[in-house]
Parts: C-alpha cells; sequence; structure tokens
C-alpha cells in the first residue's frame, strides 16, 4: 500500500486590489478548480459583462499585498508546483479558486451565507494534514475547518509589553509566511512544525487551540 504523501492547505483571502487584463481567454466556469462542488453558485453569480471580459491566471488577477509579498514569479517551479497544489484562494465569485484558475478582474462583496454549502462540501474533500488559515474574517465564514488541525495566523505590532493588532499590513506578512512555506521542501503536518519554519523568519508564539476553537499563530512584528 502506497504511503500518503503530507498535505498542507494554506486557505489565502483574494486581494482587493485586482489587474485588468488586456488580454486572455473567455471565462470558463468548467475549467476552474471544484467545478463539481461549485459550478451550480458560481453559474448563478455570473453577468454577462464578466462573462467576456479577459481572464488570466488568479496569481495575476490578484494584485495587493499579500500577493506582491507571495512574488509569485520569482518562485522556484519546485515551489510553485506545492502552491497549485496547497493553496486555496477563498473568492467572492467564484467561491474557492487555485492560483492557476483563470479568471477575470472582478469586483464583488463576499457573502457567506450564498457559498458556505458549496465550499464546505469542496474543501471537506481536501484530504489535508494541516490547515494554515490566512484568511481575513471576511471570507472565514465560507468554510469552518476542523479545529484540532487548522492554524490561524494573526499579526501583532509588538511595542515593550504592548501588542498591537496589525489589519491591513498583515496581508503582507501572512503572503511572507505562505512564500517560505511553499520554499521549504517538505510541507508540515502539525502546529508545532508550522511555528518552527515560520520562526525562520518571524519571531511567533504558538497558541494552543480549546474546543472549537483552532490553535493560533502569532507572528510577532516589531517596529
Amino acid at each position: 500500500m502506497a504511503l500518503r504523501c503530507s498535505y498542507m492547505l494554506i486557505l489565502l483571502p483574494p486581494s482587493e486590489g485586482k489587474s485588468s487584463p488586456e488580454s486572455g481567454e473567455l471565462l470558463n466556469l468548467t475549467n476552474l478548480s471544484f467545478d463539481k462542488e461549485l459550478g451550480a453558485v458560481r453559474a448563478s453569480q455570473i453577468t454577462n459583462l464578466i462573462a467576456n471580459a479577459k481572464c488570466r491566471p488568479a496569481n495575476e488577477i490578484y494584485s495587493g499585498v499579500l500577493y506582491q509579498a507571495l512574488n509569485w514569479e520569482g518562485l522556484p517551479k519546485s515551489a510553485q508546483n506545492r502552491g497549485q497544489k496547497s493553496v486555496v484562494i477563498i473568492s467572492a465569485l467564484f467561491g474557492a479558486v487555485r492560483l492557476s484558475d483563470c479568471i477575470p478582474s472582478y469586483k464583488v462583496k463576499m457573502k457567506n451565507s450564498i457559498w458556505k454549502e458549496a465550499v464546505t462540501r469542496a474543501l471537506d474533500s481536501l484530504e489535508s494534514d494541516l490547515v494554515i488559515d490566512c484568511r481575513s474574517s471576511t471570507y472565514a465564514g465560507a468554510w469552518t475547518p476542523d479545529p484540532t488541525r487548522t492554524v490561524a495566523i494573526r499579526v501583532f505590532k509588538v511595542d515593550g509589553e504592548k501588542r498591537t493588532v496589525i489589519t491591513h499590513m498583515s496581508k503582507k506578512y501572512r503572503g511572507e509566511l505562505t512564500r517560505l512555506l511553499l520554499l521549504e521542501p517538505v510541507a508540515p503536518t502539525t502546529p508545532a512544525q508550522l511555528a518552527k519554519i515560520a520562526s525562520k523568519a518571524f519571531e511567533c508564539e504558538l497558541v494552543k487551540g480549546i474546543g472549537k476553537d483552532p490553535w493560533k499563530l502569532d507572528l510577532l512584528i516589531t517596529p
């Protein structure tokens, strides 16, 4: 019996900033990841304007600070291969996509009530050892993974003994963490292994989950 390779799932939010491609193919919903689970809901959300817009891979469309820090084009091929398997982006228009999925630029508000059932079916089917949750609160309601194998990433500014939650620029550090994880040849399978990798670039603190609350990995940023 073949051994299953360890598998991490990194959940990312989309970015508000998006590129508007001048060239590319038209949208083909059936070619997107998770078509079986999400196809019907996607079709109900698509307008003619979206359907006729030019599409490029999601890693080119999302252009905000998280994706700038990820620097997808600057990753070696081996890391990109890990990213294609490990990264899932929660989307207000498509539910969930992978970095290679060809999508158009769009501006849509997230409605978790529309997506929760379908996204849950899609992501529950992924046999990940560890879920690394880099989503913002806006997108967290689309799927609630098993808290015992989930680590939520939080970012704090540390000034002496005072800690302050970082909001917008937390996306930058989540992008840097994602890049760091994709560069690792062996995926973490436990919260402790994740914290060990993160500590190569960040001062961090791992907080054990209790009950329905997931583990937390706090990235501590000093001015």
